[in-house]
């Protein structure tokens, strides 16, 4: 019988820069009496890496350029959450009022380069950057983990993001470490004996929005979620693995 597992991890304060979020975690698996194991995953939120290594950014000490205060005009933003937006991205895709489509500088497409007001603090003009290193992120979680518990674990960071054809937000990896991300199911076969050929399966995407449901979006303080029972291939991967590449993106 094949059964997937997800577990929100207890006990998780207000995250703030200098918090050791391995000790946190390894307090969590304790207080849910979950014994880690090989195969295992845990998902990160990426807002506690976010704060955990302080980026926070203050918008009252953001200088404003000309092209933010012209895009900021186009899209009713304020012109120094846009400042922040463009020096978090590679380039702007499209503006509408109220929004930003960026490519952002770790390479994916997302909304406003994951610049985030909510849950970041009482202070309406802090706001929050994804982190620096997603990846890096990952792996010193892991490597700290793996050595605690002895269990050879793989570990995803996650974000919010919305899709072009459909409404609402859902998990998706932006950091990686211990697992490669995607299944290559071509060349296998299905029920009816027919070869495979385009199926690729994008597992840390997949895990990254299991685990979202239990992480919540607003006030669930639930962070991080031990996952048991998810496929997939363990080894090194990072988020780049999962980008399509450019000349392969048929609507950018």
């Amino acid at each position: 019988m094949r059964r997937l597992i997800a577990t929100a991890l207890p006990g998780f304060p207000a995250i703030q820069p200098g918090h050791d979020l391995i000790a946190l975690t390894l307090a969590g698996l304790e207080a849910a009496h979950i014994k880690p194991t090989h195969d295992d995953v845990l998902v990160f939120a990426s807002k506690i890496i976010s704060k955990a290594e302080g980026r926070f950014r203050d918008l009252r000490r953001v200088r404003v350029s000309p092209a933010a205060r012209e895009i900021a005009n186009a899209c009713a933003k304020d012109p120094r959450l846009v400042e922040l937006i463009l020096a978090e991205s590679r380039r702007v895709l499209r503006v509408r009022p109220g929004l930003i489509v960026v490519e952002h500088r770790l390479g994916f497409v997302c909304a406003n380069a994951g610049v985030d007001h909510s849950n970041v603090g009482p202070d309406h003009e802090q706001v929050l950057l994804l982190p620096e290193d997603p990846d890096a992120s990952a792996q010193r979680l892991r490597e700290g983990l793996c050595k605690a518990t002895g269990a050879k674990m793989a570990v995803i960071i996650n974000d919010s993001h919305g899709r072009a054809w459909r409404l609402g937000t859902v998990g998706a990896a932006i950091g990686l470490a211990g697992m490669h991300p995607l299944i290559d199911r071509r060349g296998q076969t299905d029920l009816f004996g027919r070869k495979l050929q385009v199926t690729v399966l994008a597992a840390a995407d997949e895990i990254a929005a299991a685990a979202s449901l239990l992480q919540g979006g607003a006030a669930e303080s639930s962070p991080v979620v031990h996952i048991r029972g998810a496929e997939f291939t363990p080894g090194r991967g990072r988020l780049k693995d999962l980008l399509r590449p450019q000349e392969q993106d048929l609507f950018r």
